[in-house]
C-alpha cells in the first residue's frame, strides 16, 4: 500500500471518516435498541476494517447490514438473535464462495443489471442524506454548500471539515447542546453465545431477507465500482473473495457481540470521494474505532452521537451522487433493463430489481421481446 504523490495523508483521513453518515446511524440505532454493548460493537468493527485494509489494500467499506439494521430496530431482535442472523450469514456466504456459486451468479447476472442497482443505491442514499439534512435545514445546506465547494481541496478535506466544522457549528448555533462527561476504562469485546430459538427468528427476520440485498451490493455491484475506481489495483476484489471475507467476518463477529457486517458500494464510493486510495484509509478507521471501544466502552456511543445528522445526510447525499457518476450504458436495450432497475431498486429493494431485471435482460438479448 504504497502511497503516490497523488495521494497524501490528509486525504487518506479525511476518506476514513467518508462512510459515517451510512455506518453510524444504523450502529447508534442497533446499540441502543437492542442494548446491545458499545465495546463488542466497535472494537469488532474496527478489526474487521483492518482485516480487511491488510487484505484488499483499497479502501473496501465494512458496514453494518442495512436489512437486519432495520430488523432490529422493527422487529425487536434480541442481542441472541441478532449473533444467530450473523452466524448464518457467515455460514452461508463461507459456501457459497467456496462452492463456486457466487461466480455463477456473476456471470449470469447482466451488467445493466449491476449498473442498475448500483444507480438505485446511489440514488436511495442521496435521498436519504436529504432526508436526513432536513432534521436541521440551516445546518444542512451550510454542509452542503461547504463540501461542494471543497470536494477536490486537499489542502482543506471536505469530509473532515464537514465533520467537524458542522459539529462545531451545530454547538453554535444550538446553545442548549452539551458535550457528553466521558468516562475512560478499559473494556473488551462479551461472547454472545445465541440459544437454539434465536436462530429461528435470526434466520426468518434477519438472514433470509438480507441475503440477496448483500450478494448484489456487498458483492457485485461493489466489485464492479471496485474495478472502475481501482483499474490497475483491485486484483483481489473478487466476487470469491467478498464472499470469503464477509463470511469470515461475521462468523468470528457474531458471537463477539458485533452488529452483522458487510461491505457496500455505497460506502466505497464515500471512501473515494472524500480522498481514499489506498487501505490506510480504513486501517486508520479501523484504530480509531478499536481505540475508542476498548476506552471508551459506552461513553464512545455518547461521542458519536454528538455528530448531527445534518451533517451525516451532506455527506451521505455527495456519496449517493458519486455512486452514479461512473456509470455509462449505451446500447438500447441495456438502457431499458438499467432504467427498469433503478426504478425497482429504488421503489422497493435492490434485490427486487435484481430478480426484475435478470430474466427480462435475457428476454430482450433473445429477442423474445422488442422494446
Amino acid at each position: 500500500m504504497k502511497l503516490t504523490k497523488y495521494q497524501n495523508f490528509g486525504s487518506e483521513v479525511a476518506g476514513s471518516f467518508g462512510d459515517l453518515g451510512t455506518f453510524l446511524p444504523y450502529v447508534i440505532g442497533a446499540i441502543t435498541f437492542a442494548s446491545l454493548d458499545a465495546t463488542s460493537v466497535f472494537v469488532m468493527f474496527g478489526l474487521m476494517y483492518i482485516f480487511t485494509a491488510w487484505f484488499y489494500r483499497l479502501p473496501i467499506p465494512v458496514q453494518p447490514m442495512k436489512v437486519i439494521g432495520a430488523a432490529i430496530i422493527v422487529q425487536k431482535l434480541t442481542a441472541g438473535e441478532i449473533a444467530a442472523s450473523g452466524i448464518l450469514m457467515g455460514v452461508i456466504l463461507l459456501l457459497i464462495a467456496l462452492t463456486g456459486l457466487i461466480d455463477k451468479i456473476a456471470q449470469l447476472t447482466p451488467k445493466s443489471v449491476t449498473m442498475g442497482i448500483q444507480a438505485g443505491l446511489g440514488i436511495s442514499l442521496a435521498l436519504l442524506g436529504i432526508k436526513m439534512i432536513t432534521s436541521d435545514w440551516g445546518l444542512g445546506l451550510i454542509v452542503l454548500v461547504t463540501m461542494l465547494i471543497l470536494l477536490n481541496s486537499k489542502r482543506f478535506p471536505a469530509a473532515i471539515v464537514a465533520l467537524f466544522g458542522g459539529t462545531a457549528l451545530a454547538f453554535a448555533l444550538h446553545p442548549e447542546l452539551s458535550f457528553p462527561a466521558l468516562k475512560w476504562g478499559v473494556s473488551f469485546p462479551h461472547l454472545v453465545i445465541p440459544a437454539w430459538h434465536d436462530y429461528y427468528r435470526g434466520f426468518l427476520q434477519g438472514c433470509l431477507p438480507q441475503l440477496p440485498l448483500t450478494l448484489t451490493n456487498s458483492v457485485l455491484v461493489i466489485s464492479v465500482l471496485a474495478h472502475q475506481l481501482f483499474p490497475t489495483t483491485s486484483d483481489r476484489v473478487t466476487d470469491r473473495n467478498l464472499c470469503l471475507t464477509l463470511g469470515i467476518g461475521n462468523l468470528i463477529g457474531a458471537p463477539l457481540g458485533v452488529i452483522p457486517l458487510c461491505h457496500g458500494s455505497g460506502g466505497l464510493a464515500a471512501h473515494y470521494r472524500f480522498g481514499a486510495r489506498t487501505g490506510y484509509s480504513i486501517a486508520f478507521i479501523g484504530l480509531v474505532l478499536v481505540l475508542i471501544g476498548t476506552f471508551l466502552g459506552s461513553s464512545g456511543l455518547q461521542l458519536m452521537q454528538i455528530i448531527p445528522q445534518a451533517v451525516l445526510g451532506g455527506m451521505l447525499f455527495y456519496s449517493g451522487i458519486d455512486l452514479i457518476r461512473p456509470i455509462k450504458v449505451k446500447d438500447h436495450n441495456d438502457i431499458f433493463v438499467f432504467a427498469v432497475v433503478i426504478v425497482f431498486s429504488v421503489a422497493l429493494n435492490p434485490a427486487v430489481g435484481f430478480l426484475a431485471g435478470v430474466p427480462l435482460a435475457l428476454i430482450l438479448k433473445k429477442g423474445w421481446l422488442e422494446i
